[in-house]
This record gives structure tokens, sequence and C-alpha cells, in this order.
């Protein structure tokens, strides 16, 4: 955690979240520079902020998550708007974020492995064995895969948050 509080408060906080790692009483204009430090051992930094001080490493961050009660500078430079000012969102975030970028490997793959099978098919590979598929039987099988496709993406909505 990253904060220009008090160090007291700091600490205190970041139990409370779990955190083990807190840099206390950070000057806004070094926030940048801890950022960018921590970005060159490897880390991904993701910055939660609410005020123009802030702005700077929002955009420096991996991910920067503004929130929503927070200036108009803030919003806009983050990447992600929290609705609440609830820290306990984070976790939440975090595996929403993970669960879609499953979901989206999930429907590249169902997409593309409808693609290997049925192009093939609809240009007439078959064709010499006697086997054709007709334009609407191949315009009822791509609506089908996409049909498939949008459902499994429904099934993000059962993601526990």
């Amino acid at each position: 955690m990253l904060t220009g509080d008090a160090r007291a408060v700091a600490d205190s906080v970041g139990r409370k979240l779990g955190i083990d790692t807190v840099f206390a009483e950070v000057l806004p204009q070094d926030k940048v520079a801890k950022i960018q430090e921590l970005q060159q051992h490897g880390k991904r930094v993701a910055m939660v902020g609410d005020g123009v001080n802030d702005a700077p490493a929002l955009v420096a961050a991996d991910v920067g998550i503004a929130i929503g009660a927070g200036t108009e500078v803030a919003v806009e430079a983050g990447d992600v708007v929290l609705v609440r000012s609830d820290p306990q969102d984070m976790p939440r975030i975090i595996a929403l974020s993970r669960a879609t970028y499953r979901k989206m490997v999930q429907n590249l793959w169902l997409a593309s492995g409808y693609n290997i099978v049925a192009i093939p098919l609809a240009a007439g590979v078959l064709a010499p064995m006697g086997i054709l598929l007709s334009p609407a039987v191949g315009a009822v099988l791509m609506s089908v895969s996409t049909v498939i496709v949008a459902m499994n993406a429904q099934l993000l909505r059962r993601t526990v948050l």
C-alpha cells in the first residue's frame, strides 16, 4: 500500500485490509517514482486514488483505479472507476477481471474451434465423398456458434463477488 497518510494510520489500514507492505507518508510527486521502482522490479502495480495529486500515479500504474466520489481529474486518469468508496472492493475487482479473462480465452477457443471445422466444410473439403454443406446449414451453424459463445459469456454473471 502506498499512501500519503501518517505511518500509524497507514499501518492500521494495511492490517485491516491484509496488506503486508505499506509505504506511508509518501509525497504526491514521489508516488510515481515509487510505482516505477516497483515496476522495474517486475511487479504489476494497481493504484487506487481519488484526488488531483493521485492522477499522475494512476496513469503510471499498470491499472489505475479511481474512486468515483473523487475528483474529476482522478476519474479521468483511472482505467477503472469504483462507484463505491470501499477499498474492500479491490479483491472482488481482481477476481472479476481474472474470470473475465478466462471467459475471453474460452470464447476464443470455442470460436476458433468452430471455424477450424466449419470453414473447410463450407469450402467443400468433403465434397469428393459426397458430403456438401448447403449455405443455409452453414448460416444456421454460424448462428448456433454465436449463441454458444454468447451463452458462455453470460455465465460470467455467475461469478461470485
